[in-house]
């Protein structure tokens, strides 16, 4: 339901013609300016969460600033950045919202649209462009995390999914509820690594999602994941792509055939296809997956800088180790640039000692008597 004034009725209530002046001229306006900005982004096809987000920031700015947007001048932004800066967001974060900010100044004083002239017949004022070359976060560094998050080891990979099976163990033999949601959550976390996934990819995957690969049909209708859920970009619908099973991640298998086999079914899911439905015939949400990760690690003992999304660099990582070809992995992950993957990628000191060692080895095979 549309909640602003578009342009000409926007006129019609303003009065620029009648000369009858508007009750909250500058509420009213500002209102149309976001509603028809939200449109114009709707007619480049971007997600309703992506345009939900851009247009809080905006209203949050215009709250900080405590002043519309014809009044805003590029001093605003510099004291906005430094209350970001003074709350320690995260420089990607801070430059994301400047981005955003930027993006609406250009649509405001666009030649395209009319509201310079509304601006300046009914305020005197004008809007105009506040993100400027040098009072903005420029994108310097191809990675921007913490340095903190990283690859687990493959111990750590290790001691987290025993930790993971031993609390359904647990469950089973002292019987408490939650037995079920904890076999379900070790075995979501497993193939998060298995498959190198990121947490939307995770939670939108169904039961028809599960394939088979011609190469080994031993593994059945568990050699390949079909991810429909994949980073979006530029206003396109989500990627899709078809990652496969290594053999060296193939323990995989047992615990997926007893979820699918045993496991979903006591949630009784109907036709809900999800492959992770919860007691309420829902699929899990995100805040779920992270919050249930957080405590796994918590519990397993594991570094707290250790994310979920860590288990998608440690897959990148140990792909590279087990010496599968960059190309490959980067098709795995659904990078675009492999410049991408690489960021993710973090080896071992074995790895290098040993990849060394093999240098090594060829050149003195080649080095004359």
């Amino acid at each position: 339901m549309q909640h602003f004034l578009d342009v000409s009725n926007l006129r019609q209530v303003l009065s620029l013609d009648s000369g009858t002046a508007a009750l909250h001229p500058d509420e009213a306006v500002y209102e149309s300016m976001l509603g028809s900005w939200e449109q114009q982004q709707r007619s480049r096809s971007l997600a309703e969460a992506t345009i939900e987000g851009r247009t809080s920031t905006v209203r949050h700015f215009t709250d900080y600033a405590g002043s519309y947007p014809w009044k805003w001048q590029a001093s605003d932004m510099d004291e906005y950045t430094s209350h970001m800066r003074s709350k320690r967001l995260a420089i990607s974060t801070i430059r994301q919202r400047q981005g955003i900010l930027q993006v609406f100044c250009s649509y405001l004083i666009s030649p395209d649209y009319d509201w310079v002239e509304i601006c300046e017949a009914q305020f005197g004022e004008t809007p105009s462009q506040i993100c400027l070359p040098w009072n903005t976060t420029k994108h310097v560094a191809d990675y921007e995390g913490l340095p903190a998050k990283r690859a687990l080891t493959f111990d750590e990979i290790e001691m987290l999914f025993n930790y993971a099976d031993s609390r359904v163990e647990t469950a089973i033999r002292d019987g408490r509820k939650g037995a079920l949601a904890a076999l379900r959550d070790a075995q979501m976390f497993k193939t998060a690594y298995a498959f190198g996934l990121r947490r939307a990819e995770l939670r939108g995957l169904d039961i028809h999602d599960l394939h088979a690969n011609a190469r080994v049909p031993q593994w059945g209708q568990y050699a390949a994941l079909h991810v429909r859920w994949g980073k979006s970009s530029k206003g396109s619908t989500p990627k899709r792509r078809t990652v496969l099973l290594i053999p060296e991640l193939s323990w995989w298998i047992d615990g997926m055939q007893q979820w699918v086999g045993e496991g979903r079914a006591l949630f009784a899911p109907g036709e809900l296809p999800a492959l992770w439905p919860t007691e309420r015939k829902t699929r899990v949400s995100l805040e779920y997956i992270d919050r249930r990760f957080t405590a796994l690690r918590r519990e397993a003992g594991l570094d707290p800088a250790l994310t979920l999304h860590c288990l998608r660099h440690s897959y990148v990582t140990h792909l590279i180790e087990y010496g599968y070809a960059d190309r490959f992995v980067q098709e795995q992950v659904g990078h675009q640039h492999s410049s991408t993957t690489a960021i993710y990628t973090s080896v071992s000191g074995d790895y290098k000692n040993r990849i060394l060692a093999d240098a090594l080895s060829r050149f003195n095979t080649l080095e004359v008597p």
